[in-house]
């Protein structure tokens, strides 16, 4: 462990302990000499030096040592390394609990759910889905560097993200039986229907896009919306959540507030980018050469997305293949959740993270509760009945 001041500076409060000293021996009691006539005839001889003396060391003492304790508050001093070593053991929900207990019994280790803010074990065991691979990383870097850790988790593991998680320390990873929770299904995502709204001279893609849109339709699954095509000059439905424009030239602002405000829409090739789109463009769908077929870019709480070509065969030759449905699909969907499950002996974390920097321990707390005591101590002994005289 290790002792530290946040705020040494602070530390120049010590020059008020002169202030008691002086306070001592102003008001300490004073000897007055009186005349008398017998003696007035006598020689004066040198008078004896005075020795410097302090009454009542004992309240002069908890003063000095109060203000000690006011300065050393002010310095903000902190306990680095109180953290304990005691060892670590979590388990994965889903897990029999017996083994880990036995362990923790045999080492004296303390024992918690690996869930979040981490709970006791001795706590309901979770009954949700609960990302283990970020809790485990969160898990690393609030202990301390010398606490074992050891690690209990279900053959199939759910809650795992994109890599193996990396570590700052080895761990006991133990594969046991068991399952964790797994989330409810939810019902099938229902096919996107965007609204199409078309200049006069862009009616030769419209074939393309209503075979494409017809062929979305699942009856499992079952689309929002009716098609809907028209000329650029009528209104769309207001529960739209998708828009195809195939206008050229500036894009109208009811257009940009749609998808300002959650909407995704698709711009013809010969549409302008608005000016407040300002952010980069992304490819999102790229032909076989890997040149950009439609950029897209994040615009309010929506996208804005548009075609670099305009959409007939001679031009986009996609249109004309299988896959073209499903590309087009895709531009209005949001991004499928990446799957969670593995295999735990495949998912053991690896080591080779850095270690976290534990804060320290504030003491500002105890150091208030001592002042305190000193400070009631330093009143009694000022104001009892049998002191003399007052400081």
């Amino acid at each position: 462990m290790n002792l530290s001041l946040l705020l040494p500076a602070a530390l120049a409060a010590l020059a008020a302990l002169l202030l008691p000293l002086l306070i001592h021996l102003a008001r300490r009691s004073e000897q007055r000499p009186t005349d008398f006539a017998a003696l007035r005839w006598l020689r004066q001889r040198p008078k004896p030096r005075h020795r410097i003396r302090f009454d009542e060391w004992p309240l002069l003492l908890l003063r000095l040592l109060l203000l000690a304790l006011l300065a050393l508050w002010l310095a903000r001093p902190v306990l680095f390394g109180a953290e304990s070593a005691r060892p670590w053991i979590v388990v994965a929900p889903g897990v029999d609990t017996q083994a880990a207990r036995a362990e923790a019994a045999a080492s004296a280790a303390r024992l918690h759910w690996l869930a979040p803010g981490f709970p006791r074990l001795d706590d309901a065991a979770p009954d949700r889905p609960v990302p283990l691979s970020s809790l485990l990383r969160e898990l690393d870097a609030s202990l301390p560097a010398a606490a074992a850790l050891t690690v209990f988790v279900p053959e199939r593991m759910g809650g795992a993200d994109g890599q193996r998680p990396r570590l700052s320390r080895p761990v006991e990873w133990r594969v046991v039986p068991g399952t964790t929770p797994v989330a409810t299904p939810t019902s099938a995502i229902a096919a996107p229907s965007p609204v199409v709204r078309y200049a006069a001279d862009r009616a030769a893609a419209l074939p393309y896009l209503r075979a494409a849109i017809a062929a979305w339709r699942d009856p499992a699954a079952g689309s929002r919306s009716t098609e809907s095509v028209a000329p650029s000059t009528e209104a769309w439905p207001a529960d739209s959540r998708e828009l195809i424009w195939l206008v050229p030239g500036a894009v109208p602002n009811e257009v940009r507030e749609f998808a300002r405000n959650g909407g995704r829409v698709l711009l013809d090739a010969g549409s302008e980018w608005p000016r407040d789109a300002s952010s980069p463009r992304a490819p999102l769908w790229r032909d076989g050469s890997g040149a950009a077929l439609v950029e897209g870019v994040a615009f309010g709480r929506g996208r804005l997305m548009r075609l670099t070509r305009a959409l007939v065969p001679q031009v986009m030759p996609e249109l004309l293949e299988p896959g073209f449905p499903q590309r087009l699909r895709g531009l209005f969907e949001p991004t499928a959740p990446a799957p969670s499950r593995v295999s735990a002996k495949d998912h053991a974390p690896a080591i080779g993270a850095a270690a976290y920097a534990l804060p320290p321990r504030d003491l500002r707390l105890w150091l208030a509760l001592l002042i305190a005591l000193v400070f009631v101590l330093e009143r009694w002994l000022a104001t009892r009945a049998r002191r003399g005289a007052t400081p």
